[in-house]
């Protein structure tokens, strides 16, 4: 296993950005944003995403993506009340997966505070069978497919 650290991305990197909130409540006792917060940040840019351009429909679609991977690496901290430019791109389309690749950025900055991916499997909901993704949600996947640095 390599110990050596993947590049650190910069906004360039990524197709698509939403700005998120951090929370009073995301804070830990060291002052900074906890790390399970991060992979909160991560569906919530996903999930925005899929609902406004894919037309996801959570509540009552017969196909819903569950999440199968994901990672997060931190290279610097953020801390409320910061603001946080979320920025999102496919990494990998598959038949019934996908790969998104996600920045964490300070409002500002070029480089991320922290990077990291995130798999879901598309699947019928009454059946938790993999099935293919359906229009449009695959077309708006398809407008962020980049491949990482």
């Amino acid at each position: 296993m390599s110990t050596e650290r993947p590049k650190v991305g910069t906004r360039a990197d990524y197709r698509h950005f939403a700005q998120i909130p951090t929370r009073w409540m995301d804070n830990d006792v060291y002052g900074h944003v906890n790390n399970v917060n991060y992979y909160s940040y991560f569906d919530t840019l996903i999930n925005r995403y899929l609902i406004e351009e894919g037309r996801l429909d959570f509540h009552n679609g017969a196909i819903i993506g569950l999440a199968v991977e994901s990672l997060c690496r931190y290279y610097r901290s953020f801390a409320y009340p910061d603001i946080i430019d979320g920025g999102l791109r496919v990494g990998r389309l598959g038949s019934s997966s996908v790969r998104y690749e996600i920045g964490l950025f300070a409002e500002g900055e070029d480089q991320a505070r922290a990077e990291g991916h995130f798999i879901h499997v598309f699947i019928e909901r009454t059946s938790q069978r993999p099935t293919p993704i359906p229009e449009p949600m695959r077309g708006a996947l398809a407008r962020l497919v980049m491949p990482s640095p």
